[in-house]
């Protein structure tokens, strides 16, 4: 089976109706509850190049978006470096399979890459069998456990 042709793209403008699609998929697919203000509020920093997030858009060789992902920088005192974190990663239901997270992963890290990052970091939940799937053929699982505080 031929895989097709996958681009990564940053997101940008026109990419804007294709992203809420697809954002709203990663949502609901975490059971998270978002609004358009949220979904606006993150446009916004997308778009903002002084903004510490970025993203990128996977898109068919039709120019279709397939996915997206989400990274920003971070600060690694103890190795008194910088990594990237990868936020959030979605792929349409329809085009998984095709190893357009593989893409995506591949792009995040490239700017990292560039970027003089140390490391591209993210987690996931749990049950996300199929997800972990790749990331098991892309990354190394940590032995670190995450904790958070509500606030």
């Amino acid at each position: 089976m031929t895989e097709p042709s996958v681009t990564i793209q940053p997101v940008a403008e026109r990419h804007r109706q294709d992203w809420e699609r697809l954002y709203a998929g990663y949502a609901a697919f975490y059971k998270v509850t978002q609004t358009l203000e949220m979904r606006e509020k993150v446009w916004s920093w997308l778009m903002d190049p002084l903004h510490e997030v970025n993203g990128f858009i996977a898109e068919d060789a039709a120019g279709k978006p397939l996915g997206l992902a989400h990274f920003r920088p971070f600060a690694r005192p103890l190795s008194a470096s910088t990594g990237g974190f990868l936020d959030d990663l979605f792929v349409d239901p329809a085009a998984r399979g095709q190893r357009v997270a593989d893409a995506l992963i591949g792009a995040v890290a490239e700017e990292g890459r560039k970027r003089g990052w140390s490391v591209i970091r993210w987690i996931t939940a749990d049950d996300n069998y199929r997800g972990r799937a790749v990331y098991d053929r892309v990354a190394n699982l940590t032995k670190w456990r995450t904790y958070d505080i509500a606030l």
